[in-house]
């Protein structure tokens, strides 16, 4: 991939949102990202998702809707 986001590298290629979301320190906590994801604040490849427990697999790209912009990460 040729944009500027960081890959995250997952061991077992596929990861939950809620579990990639503090894996990439997108959030500090479990709490955080069950709040956020309830909240429409993540998206998964463009697509606001409300699930925390989605499975998402190698090339997603997670991004977190935050007051001082938009953090993103790829699942690797």
């Amino acid at each position: 991939m040729s944009d500027d986001v960081p890959t995250v590298p997952t061991t077992d290629g596929t990861i939950r949102l809620g579990q990639f979301l503090k894996l990439a320190g997108l959030v500090d906590s479990g709490s955080d990202a069950r709040e956020l994801i309830a909240e429409g604040e993540v998206r998964v490849d463009g697509e606001v998702e409300t699930r925390r427990g989605r499975q998402l697999s190698p090339g997603a790209l997670v991004q977190v809707d935050r007051p001082a912009g938009t953090v993103s990460a790829r699942v690797g």
